[in-house]
């Protein structure tokens, strides 16, 4: 059976999608271009969110010490061995990417994109860090250019946001998302399951807001507590106390999730992977691809697909 999306897995997966447009494989190489972010300067907050610790995914080859070309070129080596002809996208993911003035946003992205086998950038940020002018100029770069801009909105509940001291509210990620759609811009959301004090109909009423935007992608994570972050220091020293999900009950919470997803919109990921070394819980022990093999078998079974119970 083909699905809407045009063939036979149950979910709208970004793989497929990915190869489909470029007729050809495309892996993403992550960048540290050296940004900062509202929330850790002062600008909006000091410390950060309480969920983060950005070396938890920030790949050990990405620093600002090393020139976007340089981290490129490391990036790459992971995969050339393997992967001769693929290309590539330069997936600027450290802290906020567009958190700076647009001359210097260029001349880091233009950089990214002069490199001989990148065919495009995804930039990862916060919806309180875009401008018009910028979305003028990304406009104009995805014309030649593949281009998607990913927002972290993390809970679409403001009582939520307010908690993990995020420094947004959810109508400043409506906002972002609308704005870089009708720039013509590819537009992504991260969402965390599983934050403190969110009930698993608050988790699938985020499905229902995120289906009411003009979303391109949507990447979710499971909570993770990690080393370094205010969340992961505080369960430590037991002073908080987090429930988590066991790997179970989070598949089965993503497959409904996945059911009353708009079809249209393409599902990157299902989970994060933190480092070893800075994971405090829940320890899985799981790949991604494991745990995508775990979901696909679920949805056999349960014999549903993405948007089975979306409503328009």
């Amino acid at each position: 059976m083909d699905y809407l999306w045009g063939h036979t897995k149950r979910y709208n997966d970004y793989s497929t999608y990915i190869r489909n447009l470029f007729k050809e494989r495309v892996q993403k190489v992550s960048v540290d271009a050296g940004f900062s972010c509202p929330n850790r300067d002062g600008s909006k907050g000091r410390g950060g969110c309480t969920f983060c610790n950005n070396s938890t995914f920030n790949p050990s080859y990405c620093s600002d010490n090393n020139s976007i070309t340089s981290q490129i070129d490391t990036g790459i080596s992971f995969f050339s061995d393997k992967y001769k002809t693929q290309k590539y996208l330069a997936y600027f993911q450290a802290y906020s990417n567009t958190y700076e003035s647009l001359d210097v946003l260029k001349v880091r992205y233009e950089e990214a994109l002069s490199h001989p086998k990148i065919v495009g950038i995804v930039i990862g940020t916060r919806p309180d860090c875009i401008s018009d002018e910028l979305l003028n100029y990304l406009s104009d770069l995805n014309k030649q250019y593949y281009v998607t801009v990913e927002y972290g909105i993390e809970s679409t509940k403001d009582v939520t946001l307010e908690k993990i001291n995020r420094g947004h509210d959810y109508f400043t990620g409506i906002d972002a998302i609308v704005k870089t759609h009708e720039a013509g811009i590819n537009v992504g959301a991260h969402l965390i399951l599983g934050l403190p004090g969110e009930s698993k109909a608050d988790i699938l009423q985020h499905a229902h807001e995120m289906s009411k935007l003009p979303l391109n992608f949507l990447k979710l994570h499971q909570l993770q507590l990690v080393k370094g972050s205010i969340m992961g220091e505080r369960y430590l020293k037991g002073l908080d106390q987090i429930d988590l999900y066991a790997v179970e009950d989070y598949i089965e919470l993503v497959v409904d999730f996945i059911e009353i997803l708009r079809p249209e919109i393409i599902l990157e990921r299902f989970i994060s992977q933190s480092p070893k070394e800075f994971l405090i819980a829940p320890n899985w022990n799981l790949k991604n691809f494991e745990f995508v093999d775990k979901v696909n078998k679920r949805l056999k079974e349960r014999d549903t697909w993405q948007g089975k119970y979306f409503n328009s």
